[in-house]
């Protein structure tokens, strides 16, 4: 892989570089721009990072996540992109704010695909299709492919198809932002698994966005790790979005822990400050008045530390990463990798299993449960098995928006049918969702 090619500024469906590009704004940024105000994006406002449906303000929801990886990851690029240009002559006519404008994007973006009440609302799509009796019936009318992405429901690749899937006014991203988002470059029926690779932990997009990551692929030149089952190498920016990403949930949990009254000041300050090390000096924090902005400070220098270790790893590694044969997260690198790793078995303990967290997780498996087994009875009904289209499944089929009806018109598989409707669960806020459920199930009708 190299740079040049990595860094095409052309837009899925033109593979023509801009030649009338805005100086004053690159593509990079539009990308962006794009994304920020965009529907997917607008409703993490109201989607869970760790705290479903949170009642304190200060309490990070998917958005404000979202917002604070994408600062994270644009100086990360920033760092990166200026070494990189130092190293490479050819690459004189790029920025150091070109590579963070990538990073930022795809950093903005790495949520959008997740459906309500945070990863367990990924884990009850999938368990609606595996264990829901009812759901039973579209296995059989639908390919093994896809079925294992139904089964295995996946945020990332959810994610992917919402930045590339066709619409009236479509986000239209440039490849080398697509690719940068794109973790996990490879389908949910890699046969050959490589354990060893972060990027085969998951996968990255659905049968029916296979072409679209391809032509990603093709176009940057990712290195092809198995032409049989379209699988790539990162994009090296992805390595930085995933390092952003996990900078943020481990020190924002930390301090959203904090506020819950769910982690002790001492021991929120002793994880921050194991992160500084010698650039700790607790006879500062004496001239700040409360324990939530000392550690509102702590955690600020704590981030600036981790970006800066996070670059250096990257190009420690630079070239290898180019030749596909890197795939590790960089946060496993840093100096502060084992602090992070202590404050992860930390966080799964004292605040990922808290029960307040615990409740909300249960109750978004019913709604999420209860959801898909009225839409998806009928909407198969409807479209598959008309003979059984009741009088309830026309009630309940046209409670979908008429832009989702639509969109099931033109459907052409059981498959595509699926996808528009785990495309309109998951598209769900944690609030529409509830209050969806709750109508329907007659809990409420105001």
């Amino acid at each position: 892989m190299n740079w040049k090619n990595l860094m095409s500024s052309a837009r899925i469906g033109d593979r023509k570089e801009n030649k009338n590009a805005n100086p004053l704004r690159s593509d990079f940024e539009i990308d962006y721009d794009r994304i920020i105000f965009s529907a997917p994006f607008r409703n993490l406002q109201d989607k869970t990072q760790v705290f479903p449906l949170p009642d304190q303000d200060f309490v990070h929801t998917r958005l404000t996540h979202s917002l604070e990886v994408s600062s994270v990851g644009k100086s990360l690029g920033k760092n990166v992109g200026a070494a990189v240009i130092e190293k490479y002559e050819e690459l004189s006519y790029l920025t150091p704010y070109d590579f963070g404008a990538v990073v930022g994007a795809a950093a903005l973006a790495h949520d959008v695909g997740n459906p309500p009440f945070g990863h367990s609302g990924e884990q009850a799509i999938s368990d609606y299709f595996l264990y829901n009796t009812k759901a039973q019936k579209i296995k059989t009318l639908v390919l093994e492919q896809e079925w294992n992405d139904l089964i295995r429901f996946e945020g990332n690749a959810q994610g992917f198809r919402l930045l590339t899937k066709n619409q009236k006014q479509g986000l239209r991203l440039t490849y080398a932002t697509l690719a940068a988002f794109t973790k996990y470059p490879c389908s949910s029926t890699l046969l050959n698994q490589d354990r060893a690779r972060k990027s085969q932990k998951k996968y990255g997009y659905f049968k029916a966005e296979e072409s679209a990551f391809c032509k990603v692929a093709e176009h940057l030149g990712l290195y092809p790790l198995s032409q049989n089952e379209n699988t790539f190498a990162r994009h090296p920016l992805a390595f930085l979005v995933e390092a952003a990403d996990d900078i943020c949930y481990s020190i924002i949990d930390l301090e959203d822990g904090f506020g819950l009254g769910l982690v002790s000041f001492e021991e929120a300050r002793d994880f921050l400050a194991e992160i500084l090390g010698e650039s700790y000096y607790p006879e500062k924090l004496e001239n700040i008045a409360s324990d939530k902005e000392k550690i509102g400070v702590l955690r600020a220098v704590a981030i600036n530390t981790l970006i800066h270790q996070t670059s250096e790893v990257f190009m420690k590694h630079e070239e290898e990463i180019l030749s596909g044969n890197f795939d590790r997260a960089l946060t496993d690198l840093i100096p502060s990798a084992s602090t992070l790793e202590k404050l992860s078995s930390f966080s799964v303990k004292r605040i990922y299993q808290s029960r307040q967290v615990l409740e909300k997780e249960a109750a978004g498996f019913e709604v999420i449960d209860a959801l898909l087994e009225s839409f998806m009875e009928a909407v198969f009904c409807k479209f598959y098995n008309k003979e059984n289209y009741s009088g309830r499944h026309k009630s309940v089929y046209r409670l979908l928006p008429a832009e989702v009806q639509f969109k099931l018109d033109w459907a052409k598989s059981p498959y595509e049918s699926a996808l528009e409707i785990t495309d309109y669960i998951s598209g769900m806020t944690d609030s529409s969702a509830v209050k969806q459920f709750r109508i329907m199930k007659g809990i409420s009708l105001a």
